[in-house]
């Protein structure tokens, strides 16, 4: 059984299936919108900016207490 999914972008349901080539979005239309979003910062991960004085092969410091 195959699955169907709504288009992350458009919500159109569409195949997860390796039939379909743009899975999990309906349309190359659709994952292209998606890439844009996320080349453009409209799509952010919550946490806190980078340091610039810490290498980035450093390891990361412990987690503050957000209390």
């Amino acid at each position: 059984m195959t699955a169907i999914v709504d288009c992350p972008v458009c919500a159109r349901k569409t195949e997860f299936s390796p039939a379909n080539r743009w899975r999990p979005f309906c349309s190359e239309r659709c994952k292209m919108i998606d890439l844009g979003q996320w080349a453009s910062g409209s799509y952010v991960i919550p946490g806190d900016p980078p340091d610039p004085e810490q290498p980035s092969d450093a390891p990361a410091p412990p987690p503050r207490d957000r209390n």
